[in-house]
């Protein structure tokens, strides 16, 4: 599980059966002052997340399928929840 921030959008035409009927959101990684920044992905959204929004999302490809009942599925990151505020104290 890891923290991001919704930062776009994803528009397909033409996808996998797996991802139709769902939005495809991208996230920037949230990390703590002074790491390494991670790259953004692609998050398939299961929780009505919106550009802006801070997100918890699932990156492991296991978990994911569990989530969307797609055992067989080609989806490694979602979106399970919405984060109101983070606090980090050091």
């Amino acid at each position: 599980m890891i923290i991001g921030k919704v930062v776009g959008t994803v528009v397909t035409t033409i996808s996998h059966p797996h991802y139709r009927k769902r939005r495809l959101l991208v996230v920037q990684p949230m990390v703590a002052q002074g790491d390494q920044d991670d790259p953004d992905f692609i998050a398939v959204d299961h929780s009505h997340a919106g550009v802006g929004d801070t997100v918890l999302v699932n990156r492991e490809g296991n978990g994911a399928r569990q989530v969307l009942d797609l055992p067989g599925g080609s989806i490694i990151s979602v979106i399970v929840g919405i984060i109101d505020s983070v606090n980090i104290e050091t």
